[in-house]
């Protein structure tokens, strides 16, 4: 049962993307995700959405970012949270933005390609985060 493996990591605090796991089970992406929603809907399942600050750490690891700059986006993720400017967003893309942000203010210089690369996010979304927080 591949397909609960999402979910399952989820409830032990583990990001795992359907790619990732795609990739490791040898099957479609597109099908992984087709029968996950499936199983979801059939037994009434509530998946833990992963927590942004989890992400953090993620992508700022992939992006190669300074400790400095991590720390920056900790402080400034528990701002969004307690203002709930978060809620309804994928926690990767809060994640990304905020560690643009980070980037931004620390003085590290690293592109918007770069960080929603390294978060598996779109450059747009990235920007629309970017406008949601900034306002």
């Amino acid at each position: 049962m591949v397909h609960f493996g999402i979910g399952a990591y989820r409830e032990l605090g583990v990001s795992k993307t359907m790619k990732v796991i795609a990739a490791a089970s040898n099957l479609r992406r597109k099908n992984i995700a087709r029968v996950y929603r499936q199983l979801i809907l059939e037994f009434d399942y509530k998946v833990p959405t992963p927590d942004p600050v989890k992400c953090i750490a993620k992508v700022a690891n992939n992006a190669n970012l300074s400790e400095r700059t991590k720390r920056q986006a900790f402080n400034i993720m528990q701002k969004v949270t307690e203002n709930e400017i978060s809620a309804g967003k994928d926690p990767m893309s809060v994640a990304a933005t905020v560690l643009y942000i980070s980037c931004i203010k620390t003085g590290e210089n690293i592109s918007q390609k770069d960080i929603s690369n390294a978060a598996g996010i779109t450059d747009v979304t990235l920007r629309n985060r970017f406008k949601d927080l900034t306002k």
